[in-house]
């Protein structure tokens, strides 16, 4: 990785370009992770209704406990699913791709480095010389 994370001898098109796919895959880090949400509610309420199963049986209600355990609890939540499903072909087939390609593009366009328009921006945004705003951990322990 280069010293200069603001990457100067890189053109201002392909720093863009870099920080579109950046802010993509960061886009999708958040679907994956409302996914694996969707993932974990679904499975609580799996076993909500399992408990809500056990009273209405308790309380004398076989038939509806009888009825929701057949047709409801352990459910698959779209054809031939259950949500780990759901998530497991979504990293293989999606995030994963989606990861390498980002990681292919930084290794062939900037030498591996990431965040490279954040850096431009920080250079751009910081005040040189202020307490706290510095480009960045320096390799002696100054900045």
């Amino acid at each position: 990785m280069s010293t200069d994370r603001s990457r100067p001898d890189l053109d201002d098109t392909t720093v863009e370009g870099l920080g579109k796919l950046s802010e993509a895959l960061e886009t999708v880090e958040q679907a994956r992770g409302q996914l694996y949400g969707f993932h974990q509610h679904s499975g609580k309420a799996d076993l909500l209704l399992q408990d809500a199963v056990d009273l209405f049986r308790e309380a004398g209600h076989t038939r509806l406990a009888d009825d929701l355990e057949r047709d409801l609890v352990g459910r698959n939540v779209i054809a031939d699913r259950w949500t780990f499903q759901i998530v497991e072909d979504y990293d293989a087939t999606y995030w994963s791709v989606f990861r390498a390609f980002d990681e292919r593009a930084r290794t062939e366009l900037a030498a591996g480095d990431r965040h490279v328009q954040e850096a431009r921006m920080k250079q751009r945004e910081r005040t040189r010389g202020h307490p706290r705003q510095e480009a960045g951990p320096a390799l002696d322990g100054t900045a």
